[in-house]
C-alpha cells in the first residue's frame, strides 16, 4: 500500500519519478493531472481486491 501511495504523492510533488517505472512512461505521454487519476484509480482497484478477497497487501517485486 506505502508503495503505490508514494507513486501518487510522486505524481503530485515536483520531483520526477524514477526512469523506466510504470509512472515515469506515463508522464511521458499523458497530462500530469490524466496521470494522478489513473494513479488513483489503481491504488483503489488495489484496495478494492484487498477488501473482497480478504487479503493482506503484498509488496510488488
Amino acid at each position: 500500500m506505502q508503495y503505490e501511495l508514494s507513486k501518487e504523492s510522486a505524481v503530485a510533488s515536483r520531483k520526477p519519478p524514477l526512469p523506466g517505472t510504470w509512472l515515469a512512461r506515463m508522464l511521458a505521454r499523458k497530462p500530469r493531472m490524466l496521470v494522478a487519476i489513473a494513479v488513483a484509480n489503481k491504488i483503489a482497484r488495489t484496495i478494492w481486491a484487498m477488501v473482497t478477497e480478504q487479503e493482506n497487501y503484498r509488496d510488488p517485486v
